[in-house]
């Protein structure tokens, strides 16, 4: 077999693990019509993915279901107590459960496990921190697990904000911290934009952000739990690094941590529209802190003027050495941002 024909064979097997669970029931089509080839010809490449042991299939030859079968699993428990360190658990546990994976996704791994490992140890107030991954051929998964107060209700607590909903809003703009003497409030905030997919489920807030997608999302649940549980997800090949992360939101020769995004739809409480001064403050609560702000208007369908007067006039006039970015906003708000920057008067 030619080296070029091994490659090409490479290459399907590799779309065919990225696509099978999205694509279940027309995978064969949708690989045939990507490279070319007959469905006979994908079905002996599914064939040799199953012989390999990295799909299953259920159901009948007419209809099969395919899924990626975990490669491994592991499971730790570990007690929170005077020794227990991240870089030991993350050197002795979770990168030999890893495995053999290129230097940039453990690079990866390595930073947003240990911040997120530390983050239970300092943070939780909890007894137990539990981790569990789950490796496939195409990606891989970890939860951490804690059994402590809460991170949204500890931030909301020592920060007095309104609610759990204000400590995630705040939490996703960077430099929050309720230890500023020990941690710098950038873990998470990085961390999130390092991965595939990054969820923390805490109390009565699930907060998800995912690689790619342009709004952030919070549901709010009627029946909070306890702890904390933060799930990671990385394709085991992607080109991410986390060099390219830091370089985004950082600028000039010490790397300062400089720019943020604001997901300004986590301002919105119910069906309420961001309309009035007091949401707007909100909004900008501590972005005096960057030099760059970006605020991302993804899922928002309109704003007020007060709302949009408070940041673009008002703030802006006020901190000129800030630069106020929004991305995402639909015609409507842009002619309302635009009308707030050229008004000489407040309302």
């Amino acid at each position: 077999m030619s080296s070029k024909v091994r490659e090409q064979g490479e290459k399907v097997r590799r779309f065919i693990l990225d696509n099978v669970e999205d694509h279940n029931g027309d995978i064969a089509s949708l690989v045939s019509a990507k490279f070319g080839i007959t469905r006979q010809a994908v079905n002996k490449h599914l064939l040799r993915l199953r012989e390999q042991g990295t799909i299953t299939m259920d159901g009948s030859a007419r209809a099969p279901l395919y899924k990626l079968a975990p490669l491994s699993e592991a499971r730790f428990v570990f007690t929170i107590k005077p020794g227990l360190a991240e870089d030991l658990v993350w050197s002795e546990h979770v990168k030999p459960a890893l495995g053999d994976l290129p230097d940039n996704v453990l690079n990866i791994w390595h930073h947003g496990f240990t911040e997120m490992f530390n983050n239970a140890i300092d943070h939780s107030g909890g007894t137990l921190i539990s981790v569990t991954m789950k490796k496939t051929a195409r990606s891989t998964e970890i939860q951490i697990r804690d059994d402590g107060m809460g991170i949204f209700k500890k931030i909301q607590a020592a920060l007095d904000l309104l609610d759990e909903r204000h400590a995630l809003f705040e939490l996703t703009k960077g430099k929050l911290t309720t230890d500023p003497k020990n941690h710098s409030g950038e873990g998470i905030f990085f961390t999130s934009r390092m991965f595939d997919k990054f969820d923390i489920l805490s109390g009565g807030v699930y907060f998800n952000h995912d690689r790619g997608k342009t709004e952030d999302w919070m549901i709010e649940s009627s029946k909070p739990g306890s702890g904390t549980s933060v799930f990671l997800e990385l394709h085991n090949h992607t080109a991410a690094t986390t060099k390219k992360v830091f370089d985004e939101y950082s600028s000039g020769d010490d790397y300062g941590f400089n720019k943020t995004v604001v997901p300004v739809n986590l301002a919105k409480y119910g069906a309420d529209e961001l309309v009035s001064r007091s949401q707007a403050k909100r909004v900008l609560a501590r972005v005096e802190l960057f030099t760059k702000v970006v605020f991302d208007f993804a899922g928002v369908e309109m704003i007020g003027q007060s709302f949009a007067d408070q940041i673009f006039r008002v703030f802006a006039t006020e901190h000129k050495e800030i630069e106020l970015i929004p991305i995402n906003a639909n015609k409507n708000i842009r002619e309302m941002i635009a009308r707030a920057r050229t008004h000489n008067s407040g309302s």
